[in-house]
């Protein structure tokens, strides 16, 4: 059966909304004065630059670029591992392993301390569960029903 693009369209930019919700509650409400206070432990000013303008708006498109390769990711496995909240979390987990590997040069380098560094990944495995599991549910295959 081939992939419904407009149902990856679609759920991509609902799991995309639900990235950016809440990475700016974690973000800008729960964990920012944490996060400000290791950045600028690491380099004075630093936690300014990471909260300017310019880096929001990448924030904000990157978290819709992940909600479309999610769904889209989603999409792709579905037929071999069926439709469900399952296996959109089996794919944010893929995506957050991913993203372990990516962010460990944060701890390598000082930039972060352990504590922080597991449990900003703690809370993107959770954000990026809620946002697999809202964006697949509003995928079908062409001709066949919701899961």
């Amino acid at each position: 059966m081939a992939m419904n693009t407009s149902k990856v369209l679609v759920g991509g930019i609902v799991a995309g909304i639900v990235l950016n919700v809440i990475d700016w509650l974690v973000y800008t409400k729960l964990i920012a004065a944490q996060m400000a206070a290791q950045m600028d432990a690491f380099k004075p000013g630093l936690s300014a630059a990471m909260m300017s303008g310019n880096a929001i708006t990448i924030y904000v498109i990157t978290d819709f670029i992940y909600g479309l390769l999610i769904v889209w990711t989603y999409a792709a496995v579905r037929p071999r591992l069926g439709p469900g909240p399952r296996t959109a979390a089996t794919v944010a987990g893929l995506f957050w392993l991913y993203g372990i590997f990516i962010n460990s040069n944060m701890l390598i380098s000082g930039m972060m301390n352990y504590n922080l560094f597991w449990m900003t990944s703690l809370i993107t495995l959770i954000t990026l569960i809620i946002g697999a599991v809202a964006g697949s549910a509003l995928y079908t295959e062409e001709g066949a029903p919701a899961a």
